[in-house]
């Protein structure tokens, strides 16, 4: 069963930085200097996501403007993916977010996510582009 809670305590979101490294830096190869920023310390609303009391997946979001919450470090670990737990952090996300006084959301998907995200709703903006080395397309939808 995959629960999807709000990381508050410093040890939540010591999880959520540890799974954001094995999947962006470890696995993606993304520079250290580029996963880790001063949001995730201060304004960053973050969740953690579980299997059976495992972390397994984390994300988060900051509101970029007044009600535009904007959606990243989406990360789900190898050994669960396809099983749902993309759905259901992005779903907490945006359900947090409309709670906060979101009406638009937006994020930057890698471009082989792209897929998921337009079937959560979301449309692609503009041209592809760079960040950290993957390309990446900018998109957004109503909250």
């Amino acid at each position: 069963m995959i629960q999807v809670r709000r990381a508050e305590s410093p040890e939540d979101v010591r999880a959520c930085l540890r799974l954001r490294w094995t999947v962006f830096v470890e696995e993606q190869g993304v520079r250290p200097s580029e996963e880790v920023d001063a949001h995730d310390q201060a304004d960053a609303v973050h969740a953690l996501a579980l299997i059976d009391g495992v972390p397994c997946g984390a994300a988060r979001f900051i509101f970029s403007s007044p009600g535009v919450a904007k959606i990243q470090r989406m990360a789900v670990i190898d050994d669960v993916r396809k099983r749902g737990v993309g759905r259901a952090l992005l779903a907490f996300l945006e359900e947090e977010a409309r709670r906060r006084g979101a009406v638009r959301f937006t994020l930057w998907a890698q471009t082989h996510a792209r897929p998921f995200y337009q079937r959560a709703g979301y449309s692609a903006e503009g041209p592809e582009f760079d960040d950290a080395g993957i390309p990446h397309v900018s998109m957004s939808k109503p909250a």
